[in-house]
């Protein structure tokens, strides 16, 4: 890694001691910590999906432990209300006035479990909190603490009793991390140090105020003309391909360039380069682009056409032809 003056010690070090502590807890799964870790300090959302089992509550708790981040749970049913989420006001009998009642997006990572169980007025109860760090309850305006992040997770083979996201709920998650089954080792892993996974000492690396100050450095972190343009053409590239029916918003592209400028912080340096592009153009765009009704009968797939655009895009700095 290159030696960068631009960055206080405190900051190339910090991302690392995050996530040597929360990897003593989640086997294998360095690669989701850092993701996420990308989008706390970009100020983004993530999605996790993954079948039942493979960790995904464990990671969100731990991570905010990690960081000495308040963390609320909730889980989504069909009789969840908006008001279960964001809080309401109550009448106090005693003081004979109403007071507010927080709900649990009053904290700085919102876990929501199974979120498409939930209802869909219930699903946009969080949009205004995911965009603008803010709820509105009745009349009145209530801004967010920072650090906030809201991690949902999904199942995405359930098809029963679930109420699919609609794309401008999807659009607001500035990642999606697909979870998939530990390798061989991995898992033996796993039960070899289960006492210590079930029951967790996570030391608090970090308090909510350094993370503020960790993210606060994504200003000095630069991004030349030519990577620029690079996330831009990757970007429009899918909305002018015929296997595709939605391509990615402009709102994709702010979140690939803040993306970029987290990870370049969290790997030490304070300028983003191409293999960061690389490395979270999927994650960022596959649950915002949709297939074409005739490419889901023949069976294509979201994630193979991300990698196709990224082989037929010119690298800056490279030759033409060139991915790596």
């Amino acid at each position: 890694m290159k030696e960068n003056e631009a960055l206080p010690d405190w900051v190339r070090r910090m991302p690392t001691q995050i996530l040597d502590e929360a990897s003593r807890f989640i086997i294998g799964k360095r690669e989701v910590l850092e993701k996420l870790l990308v989008a706390l300090l970009a100020g983004g959302h993530v999605l996790l999906e993954g079948v039942p089992g493979v960790a995904k509550t464990h990671i969100a708790k731990t991570f905010a432990s990690t960081l000495g981040c308040e963390f609320r749970r909730i889980q989504s049913t069909p009789d969840l209300l908006p008001m279960d989420l964001i809080g309401s006001f109550v009448f106090d009998q005693k003081r004979s006035d109403f007071k507010l009642r927080r709900g649990p997006v009053f904290s700085n990572i919102v876990l929501i479990d199974e979120i498409n169980r939930s209802t869909p007025k219930t699903q946009s109860a969080t949009i205004e909190a995911m965009q603008e760090r803010q709820v509105t309850i009745e009349d009145q305006t209530f801004h967010l603490q920072a650090p906030f992040m809201v991690i949902a997770t999904m199942n995405p083979f359930e098809l029963e009793g679930v109420y699919p996201l609609t794309e401008v709920q999807l659009d607001r998650f500035m990642l999606r991390i697909a979870l998939d089954y530990p390798g061989l080792e991995e898992e033996r892993k796993i039960i070899d140090e289960l006492s210590t996974i079930e029951t967790p000492n996570i030391s608090k690396v970090v308090s909510t105020e350094e993370v503020c100050r960790l993210a606060g450095y994504l200003e000095k972190v630069h991004v030349n003309k030519d990577v620029k343009n690079y996330m831009v053409d990757l970007v429009r590239q899918t909305r002018y391909l015929k296997e595709l029916r939605l391509g990615a918003s402009p709102r994709a592209l702010i979140h690939l360039f803040k993306a970029c400028k987290a990870r370049a912080l969290v790997e030490g340096r304070d300028y983003v380069i191409p293999d960061d592009v690389k490395h979270l153009i999927e994650p960022v765009l596959t649950h915002r682009i949709r297939l074409s009704r005739e490419s889901e009968i023949e069976g294509s797939n979201v994630s193979n056409l991300v990698h196709r655009i990224i082989e037929t895009t010119k690298i800056p700095g490279r030759p033409a032809g060139s991915t790596k």
